[in-house]
């Protein structure tokens, strides 16, 4: 068997990514086995092998030292290889639609992940859970677990979102709002739940919660379930469902004082700090109507806000652009987990925007600081080859803007686009938006938008910090305050053809700064 010309590419660019995906890959790998020689590109950061035969993973993988995101999904594995478990910079790990039926104790030794997504598998056990410090996002759904996770002794202060919706589960303990207090997203649909826990109210930052397909034994919170929203849902918790005697105990005498006391925080800040201010979407706000059936195996998350009043000088204007290049390469991990774009508001047409999915040749933009319009197809081609021109020039294999995200695109049968009212294509993430609504110094009302392929929490903690990071930068001051800022936002609602609602940021779960000199004020519908 010779070396694939993929695996030959890879290490004679010295790049740091490969994909090795689809039919004609599968049929390859039936006949002559998976090219093991892809192990010794050591320098690969990231490594896709999905939607193929393969039925077991080469124990190789343990060479791959500096690999970030391992991505396996859609293929026939049969067993969770434990040599995945001593890749020291793993962040990313999808495992999701195999055969796969144990996980080994030893994934706790993976301390730097922050999605693990093992959903669509045969898993009827998992390890307990201990240390893992940056985890955002779990997702075991639609597997065959008896049991919940145990977590009752687990560190996982950063998770988010939990998933685990279409397996066989009977209890959900009582510990989770403790174990889990950032808890946003928690699906538990189709289990086999009769009891809800009180405690589970106590999750404060809770947006989404699913209990849908469970045979609860409260008939009235289960006509809520399929009928109300999480607030409601919780709100009943509170009220109704038992919770253990201990919590019971410790909580004798506050009932709703106890969240009185949380509530009037904004009495004990001093009056000198930062200022966002969040207006509440109305009937006229723009939406943002999400084409699922394109989007959903794409890049199926998106959240829009609107930030307005900005004075930009050109020098502030200047910070602001070097802002969301920092932003790209931190909190987004160099545009892997989530990509932001920024609009001129007053360029885009007036109505609803539309986010969809075209074919390479049907997308058609005039990319940033780009003169002509391009088609999708184009305009990877154009970037390819000027990557390359680049990379010949300064002979490294270092490539810079956004020729560094063009492996994001690979195999794509389609990309993800937003559309403003006229049918123009404003944004093509993950690579670019468009050169008509470009922004400027002389910008006053800017829209932002953030999409991911990986998750919505996602989405929440970039457009979280980008509106942290506005507020700091002083885009939207009105005047001198003795060195505070202020910021107003305008909420945005995303929501299906239909016009049903999927979601509206910022909620009032998201813009939470604790422990900062920020203050909050969310303003109630005129």
């Amino acid at each position: 068997m010779g070396v694939w010309l993929e695996v030959t590419t890879a290490k004679s660019e010295n790049r740091h990514e490969i994909k090795l995906a689809g039919a004609a890959i599968s049929k390859r790998i039936s006949e002559e086995g998976l090219d093991k020689t892809v192990f010794q590109l050591t320098n690969l950061n990231l490594l896709n092998i999905s939607d193929t035969c393969l039925t077991s993973l080469p124990d190789d993988i343990k060479l791959l030292v500096n690999l970030q995101s391992l991505l396996l999904f859609g293929n026939k594995l049969q067993e969770f290889n434990e040599n995945i478990t001593s890749l020291p910079k793993l962040k990313v790990l999808d495992l999701s639609r195999n055969h796969i039926t144990k996980i080994p104790d030893s994934l706790n030794k993976m301390k730097e992940l922050m999605n693990i997504n093992l959903s669509s598998n045969e898993i009827d056990t998992m390890p307990s859970l201990g240390d893992f410090p940056n985890l955002i996002s779990v997702d075991i759904s639609n597997n065959k677990l008896s049991s919940f996770l145990d977590i009752e002794n687990a560190n996982m202060p950063h998770l988010t979102d939990l998933k685990l919706k279409g397996n066989c589960i009977e209890v959900l303990p009582s510990h989770v709002a403790r174990v889990l207090p950032l808890l946003k997203n928690f699906d538990m649909g189709d289990n086999k739940i009769t009891l809800i826990p009180g405690e589970l109210a106590n999750l404060g930052k809770l947006k989404e919660l699913n209990l849908k397909g469970n045979k609860l034994s409260d008939k009235r919170l289960m006509k809520l379930v399929d009928q109300c929203r999480t607030k409601q849902i919780l709100d009943y918790i509170r009220e109704h469902c038992p919770k253990s005697e201990q919590t019971q105990q410790s909580s004798k005498g506050k009932g709703k004082k106890g969240k009185k006391q949380e509530e009037p925080q904004p009495e004990d800040i001093e009056e000198l700090c930062h200022s966002m201010k969040i207006l509440h979407v109305e009937d006229d706000t723009v939406r943002v109507k999400i084409i699922e059936s394109e989007v959903a195996n794409i890049r199926p998350y998106i959240l829009c806000c609107i930030i307005n009043n900005i004075n930009l000088t050109d020098e502030l204007f200047k910070k602001f652009i070097q802002l969301q290049t920092k932003l790209h390469d931190t909190v987004c991990d160099k545009r892997n987990v989530a990509t932001i774009a920024t609009h001129d508001m007053s360029k885009v047409a007036p109505g609803d925007l539309i986010y969809t999915a075209k074919p390479p040749k049907a997308l058609k933009l005039t990319p940033l600081s780009r003169s002509r319009q391009y088609s999708g197809e184009q305009l990877f081609q154009q970037l390819a080859a000027e990557a390359e021109a680049l990379r010949k020039e300064k002979k490294r294999n270092v490539y810079t803007g956004i020729h560094k995200y063009l492996y994001l695109l690979e195999g794509k049968q389609k990309y993800p686009c937003l559309e403003d009212a006229s049918g123009k294509v404003i944004s093509f993430p993950p690579i670019t938006n468009s050169e008509d609504t470009k922004m400027s110094s002389s910008t006053k009302t800017m829209l932002v938008e953030v999409t991911s392929h990986a998750s919505l929490s996602s989405c929440k903690t970039v457009m979280d910090k980008v509106l942290q990071e506005c507020l700091l930068l002083g885009i939207g001051d009105e005047g001198e305050d003795e060195g505070y800022h202020t910021l107003s936002v305008q909420q945005v609602k995303i929501v299906d053809t239909e016009g049903n609602l999927k979601s509206v940021y910022p909620s009032r779960t998201d813009c939470v700064y604790d422990g900062t000199n920020i203050k909050v004020y969310r303003l109630p519908k005129k």
